[in-house]
């Protein structure tokens, strides 16, 4: 989905389409307008990228899905946010010009709402991430 989907561009502009959408977004605003890391765009392209067949640049560079999920523990985010976050990404693949198959919009839709709830289900306070624990792959058939 990697290739399909343009390689490491198409990520780069699905990641800062997104976060534009969400700083628009009145409910997810909030906790995208907070100074956080400078490059979190591009980090966030590097993990869509690996999650979709990309290099493993997010994983040795970032601390892998472990820290990916540690920044998000604890939160207390609600169901809410994660659909608002869903219907942002899915916008944002229109913006960054991303391809309009319908199998691989499917595919990105079906990851995205995987995701969202993986990360939501981290969301109570006292939840703890485990260490190593490797990033998810998505192919054309879902989780690998």
């Amino acid at each position: 989905m990697f290739e399909f989907a343009g390689g490491e561009q198409a990520f780069m502009a699905l990641a800062a389409a997104h976060h534009r959408r969400c700083l628009e977004d009145p409910v997810l605003n909030h906790p995208f307008s907070h100074p956080g890391n400078p490059q979190h765009v591009e980090r966030l392209a590097d993990y869509w990228a690996e999650v979709f067949g990309g290099p493993p640049r997010y994983s040795t560079s970032f601390g892998g899905h472990s820290a990916m999920l540690g920044i998000h523990a604890g939160q207390g985010a609600d169901e809410d946010l994660g659909a608002r976050f869903v219907t942002c990404f899915i916008q944002a693949a229109d913006d960054a010009g991303l391809p309009d198959d319908l199998d691989f919009r499917a595919g990105l839709r079906a990851y995205m709402e995987w995701a969202v709830r993986e990360v939501l289900s981290y969301s109570p306070p006292e939840v703890v991430v485990a260490p190593g624990l490797p990033a998810p792959r998505w192919g054309w058939n879902g989780l690998e």
